[in-house]
């Protein structure tokens, strides 16, 4: 091989070993979270258990947290289109298009909404029921044997339809079953029932900086978790720990 020859091969090769060694992408200096509005969980102000949880995650290690309000299928579709980093409360794996990470932020307390004098809802007997959920929660996914349900727009017309039984229960968080009981009239009429917990999660846009930032917060929630500084925001808002359990953290 010729002098110039071997003196280019070094040259591409040093170049790659450069190209190589290059470190990570610096660390964002915001996130932009989406998420529907959650009455003191993810409240338009700013204010909230959530947001309070996820501005302990990043703003100490200087990513300012920008928040957004609105509906959840369009939280989704902004996260999709590039246009948000990530949205708030999405089940595990919920869209195969998005980066999850290992930590949950929350669990979510899934109750059943009915009439008091229909028969006991369980995990097991849930699919002979004739179910309704809000768009977008595709509670079918993650309940059992799941058969009749139907999908809402808002949750105002919820009380009318069991009432009028044209379903037998409706299927929400607990925060949002209790804001849809509180409307009632008559509340001794209805029942709640508990029927599973699901953990919540943070779903990244499958982007350079969604990676970073899905890294960033699995490295900050265990951190923060093993010494246990968002216990302190779930006693201010009155909500249990999520965490007590570490299997279920992943």
């Amino acid at each position: 091989m010729t002098g110039w020859r071997l003196g280019l091969l070094l040259l591409v090769l040093v170049a790659g070993g450069v190209r190589a060694a290059e470190p990570f992408p610096a660390t964002p200096a915001q996130i932009h979270l989406v998420s529907e509005e959650w009455l003191d969980y993810t409240n338009a102000d700013g204010s909230g258990l959530a947001w309070d949880v996820l501005r302990k995650v990043f703003e100490p290690v200087g990513v300012k947290v920008k928040i957004q309000s609105v509906p959840y299928s369009r939280a989704v579709g902004l996260v999709k289109r590039g246009e948000a980093d990530a949205w708030v409360g999405s089940y595990k794996d919920e869209e195969s298009d998005n980066l999850y990470p290992r930590w949950h932020f929350d669990l979510d307390h899934i109750y059943a909404l009915g009439l008091a004098s229909k028969p006991l809802p369980t995990l097991s007997n849930l699919g002979q029921y004739r179910l309704a959920w809000v768009r977008g929660y595709d509670y079918q996914n993650y309940l059992p044997n799941i058969g009749h349900f139907r999908e809402i727009q808002r949750r105002e017309g919820i009380l009318p339809m069991l009432e009028h039984d044209r379903v037998d229960f409706y299927i929400d968080a607990l925060t949002e079953v209790d804001y849809v009981l509180n409307q009632a009239a008559k509340p001794d009429v209805f029942r709640r029932t508990h029927l599973v917990e699901l953990p919540l999660y943070l779903a990244f846009s499958h982007t350079g900086k969604g990676e970073a930032l899905r890294a960033l917060f699995d490295q900050r929630m265990g951190k923060l978790v093993a010494n246990g500084e968002l216990r302190a925001i779930f006693k201010h808002w009155q909500q249990p720990y999520p965490f007590d359990e570490a299997s279920t953290s992943r």
